[in-house]
């Protein structure tokens, strides 16, 4: 395996790490409050680099969800690239890639999504006609979208307009300023992502390309792009924002060790630099071997996925790394901080919220080691 960025990659990252580090000022974001930056998702979309995901791939996500998470930026740019751009172009039909993905590379359409899906009394129906009913809570970004991908209760995927919901959006506070809301679907017509001619909404047929529904790993399906499909599309579209989230947390943790480090070189006592101090650089050093970690993982997650390779424990392995690992550093980063480190006025506060967010959205370390630990049982099984 080779996690080298192609020219292209390397030339979105460059161009994302100009952009954002140019308007994703600490200023811009006290400014944006919980709210998104407009102005920076358009300079995003103007850039192309919506759009130069469909050619790079989820590892070139990956790089750009650092770049983001490296700044805090407060843009739907992770969530509609993977939940969007990349699930419509792997597994939409060819009507609805002419349809949605021209939106979707400009920004003018953009998706969320309500992952995992939900079982029991929180989940979402869907009955014979394509109509959906269930509340989806606490959906990041949902305030700024056009559209929600919705996995139902059978674990089928649906697009729905969040303009056609019988309510309006309730907007929800996260920890972390993530534009979040409630949406309420009452009977909602929902679109069938990928659903074929003739095949009826509705119909638990599992998969929606005649693969196996047991998530399984098949042999590559020649999606547009060249890579290949995991299982069913809810199974590729969960693993994939997994890796996607995971490679959005290494940056998390990138910057807030980054600020960490030049807080402690400059900051002095006793007349020697807090980064001379021995308790201090093994903190720091640990905050780096985690974070290494978390974007190691992430990559080879990635790659795995765009090379067709099953992905599902590497997935679960890069979301854990994340979600634990993830924590450690960003408690390690307000730390160092010291009591500046909850001071509101002061940027890294904003590493700790989203780091912890974070953690919370993939699931949580023990969750997701429990279903690490199924997957590889049931693997070893067969």
């Amino acid at each position: 395996m080779d996690f080298t960025p192609t020219e292209e990659q390397q030339a979105a990252r460059e161009l994302a790490a100009r952009i954002f580090g140019d308007l994703a000022t600490h200023e811009r974001l006290t400014a944006a409050g919980t709210g998104t930056d407009a102005e920076l998702w358009k300079a995003l979309c103007a850039a192309g680099l919506p759009e130069s995901v469909e050619e790079t791939g989820l590892l070139g996500l990956v790089l750009l969800a650092e770049e983001q998470g490296r700044t805090t930026a407060q843009v739907p740019f992770t969530v509609s690239c993977v939940y969007g751009l990349l699930a419509v172009a792997r597994h939409g039909t060819e009507d609805q890639r002419a349809r949605l993905l021209p939106g979707l590379r400009d920004g003018t359409t953009v998706v969320t999504g309500a992952f995992p899906a939900v079982a029991g009394t929180g989940a979402v129906r869907v009955d014979a006609e394509g109509r959906l009913t269930g509340t989806l809570d606490r959906v990041p970004w949902l305030r700024d979208a056009t559209h929600v991908l919705v996995p139902a209760e059978d674990r089928t995927l649906w697009l729905v307009r969040t303009a056609d919901a019988a309510r309006p959006v309730e907007p929800v506070d996260l920890t972390a300023p993530w534009s979040a809301g409630r949406l309420t679907l009452d009977g909602v017509r929902g679109e069938r992502l990928g659903e074929r001619l003739g095949e009826r909404l509705g119909e638990r047929a599992g998969s929606l390309d005649g693969r196996p529904s047991d998530g399984s790993h098949v042999s590559p399906s020649g999606r547009p792009a060249g890579g290949s499909s995991h299982g069913t599309p809810y199974a590729d579209v969960l693993a994939a924002a997994r890796i996607a989230f995971a490679g959005l947390q290494a940056g998390v943790c990138a910057g807030s060790l980054a600020r960490a480090v030049a807080y402690t070189s400059e900051r002095e006592q006793f007349g020697r630099p807090l980064s001379s101090h021995q308790a201090v650089q093994l903190r720091a050093a640990d905050a780096h071997m985690d974070t290494e970690s978390i974007r190691v993982t992430a990559y080879e997650a990635a790659w795995r996925h765009d090379e067709g390779l099953p992905v599902g424990e590497h997935a679960l392995t890069a979301a854990w790394w994340a979600s634990e690992a993830g924590r450690r550093v960003v408690h390690a980063g307000q730390h160092l901080h010291g009591g500046l480190g909850a001071d509101l006025d002061h940027p890294v506060h904003r590493h700790f919220l989203w780091g912890r967010q974070l953690d919370a959205y993939l699931g949580c370390g023990t969750e997701l080691l429990a279903e690490l630990g199924d997957l590889l049982a049931k693997g070893a099984a067969a």
